[in-house]
């Protein structure tokens, strides 16, 4: 049983993205945040930052690993999740709600349905032991 909602798009690189009128939020995927365990870092995007799909828009560390955080799209960066800086392991506790990491507009708002949905982003995972 899948704990990934499924009303999110899905990247190969674990970040999850929610659309939300003319923006979409962004966070990493309850898998990565398992991966990472206690996340103890961050470093988010500029707020006006522009970035091209796949661009590195940030880091997340933990006591394990530093891991790469994509643009899902490409946009502009509208927002950022200022509390997570406190709290890096909010990501771990809330990954899909209060964990986001951070707003974009996107230049091309198809690009998100292009994302992986649910179903496709389950079978993208290792198989969970």
């Amino acid at each position: 049983m899948s704990n990934s909602p499924d009303d999110l798009r899905y990247t190969k690189t674990q970040e999850w993205v929610r659309q939300c009128d003319a923006q979409v939020e962004v966070g990493i995927t309850d898998f990565a945040q398992h991966q990472l365990s206690d996340i103890t870092f961050l470093e988010l995007p500029e707020v006006g930052g522009k970035f091209g799909a796949g661009d590195e828009a940030g880091i997340v560390e933990s006591i394990k690993a530093a891991s790469d955080v994509y643009a899902p799209v490409a946009g502009v960066i509208t927002e950022v999740n200022v509390s997570l800086v406190a709290a890096p392991e909010t990501i771990n506790s809330d990954p899909y709600g209060q964990g986001w990491l951070f707003k974009m507009k996107p230049d091309n708002m198809d690009e998100v349905g292009r994302l992986m949905d649910v179903e496709q982003y389950e079978v993208s995972l290792p198989e969970k032991h």
